[in-house]
């Protein structure tokens, strides 16, 4: 079945086909009523001459303007005219969008030289200046739409460059959240999970019932922390069901979570001052992440007996969340700004907000980042 949206997508892979074909019809709607045919052979040489090297003209278009114009040149010394000059037009118009302003200048200074020439010689009696004028209404025309098509050639590029660097950008933004989310969900699960089997460890035999719970809530995290890589992800498959990707945690997961490190070892509380329902899904799971992370950290990194808090203070324009303990670093360990603190700078950062991360003066460490929520819509989780 003939479609002609191939054959175009075939021609536009090869422009010299087009060429070729255009400089035909040229030729054949050029040769007039048998003016040309019933010639001299070389009148119809010549009119092969003008058109023939317009096959060529988006490859050399400077070299086929002038040899265009040098034919044409030969055919005033000859005192012939012929419809063909019309290729001296197309000809102007390749230059303009194929080079630069400078050389599509130049070629309408040599083409108006030659319409100026060639009204002197053929215009009517006292038609010379209306025949010079319409000349140069032909060949700026011509220089001009040629002109424009090559600036429109090099915005439309600038634009693709600008769409392609900003996919990059977002396949980067993506790659740097999933790194963020994968090292909470590894880390805190993996940190809950180790504690929780080093308590049961310890009581396997003094309290076998403490241990059988431990071992559950081992499970249960480890649950968790699949369908926390699940969701995270899911964004990769377009198969995957919605169930599987929403809704992240929030502010709302935030009891379970302190009751998941009370459970490993960290006896935590969260305190929440304000009305959590208008925070946008992106800044919810940005608190909850940030908590997590902190609180993780509290856990690896103090000795046996910290506690710790978590505290939310909401308002229209910001959520500020503090995430404090009392501990003291463990031997050969303490909290650093690894790789975790950074995670959080870039998360706050993607809300323009701030974060502060230090030890308090009479032990223990902190977390403080304000999330601004005028700019949620433009953050990224």
């Amino acid at each position: 079945m003939y479609r002609p949206d191939r054959l175009l997508a075939a021609l536009a892979g090869r422009p010299w086909v087009l060429d070729a074909l255009s400089a035909a019809v040229l030729f054949l709607a050029t040769l007039g009523p048998g003016r040309v045919p019933d010639g001299p052979p070389w009148l119809l040489a010549l009119q092969a001459a003008l058109v023939l090297p317009l096959v060529w003209r988006r490859r050399a278009p400077l070299t086929v303007f002038a040899v265009i114009a040098a034919v044409a040149g030969a055919q005033w010394l000859a005192g012939v005219q012929l419809p063909a000059d019309v290729a001296l037009l197309v000809a102007l118009y390749t230059v303009g969008a194929h080079s630069t302003w400078r050389r599509t200048l130049a070629a309408w200074l040599v083409l108006e030289g030659g319409a100026v020439l060639a009204s002197v010689r053929w215009a009517p009696e006292g038609r010379l200046l209306p025949s010079v004028a319409a000349m140069t209404a032909f060949t700026v025309a011509a220089a001009v739409i040629g002109t424009n098509m090559r600036t429109r050639r090099a915005y439309v590029a600038g634009l693709e460059r600008d769409r392609d660097r900003r996919a990059r950008l977002a396949v980067a933004e993506d790659r740097a959240r999933m790194a963020r989310d994968m090292h909470d969900i590894v880390t805190h699960n993996l940190s809950v999970m180790v504690a929780l089997a080093d308590s049961a460890r310890y009581v396997r035999d003094s309290a076998p019932d403490k241990a059988a719970t431990a071992m559950e809530q081992i499970s249960a995290t480890g649950r968790q922390a699949l369908a926390d890589m699940r969701r995270c992800l899911g964004v990769l498959r377009p198969d995957e069901p919605d169930a599987e990707r929403h809704p992240m945690p929030g502010i709302a997961e935030l009891p379970a979570l302190a009751g998941q490190l009370r459970a490993a070892g960290l006896p935590t509380r969260v305190h929440l001052d304000g009305d959590p329902g208008g925070i946008p899904a992106t800044a919810q799971l940005t608190v909850y992440r940030l908590a997590q992370e902190a609180l993780t950290n509290a856990l690896k990194h103090t000795t046996p007996g910290t506690r710790a808090e978590v505290t939310l203070r909401v308002s229209p324009e910001a959520v500020t969340v503090e995430i404090t303990d009392d501990g003291r670093p463990a031997p050969a360990t303490g909290h650093g700004p690894g790789f975790g603190i950074t995670g959080m700078r870039e998360r706050v950062a993607a809300f323009g907000g701030t974060l502060r991360a230090g030890p308090l003066p009479g032990g223990g460490w902190r977390v403080v980042a304000r999330l601004n929520l005028e700019t949620a819509g433009t953050g990224a989780s």
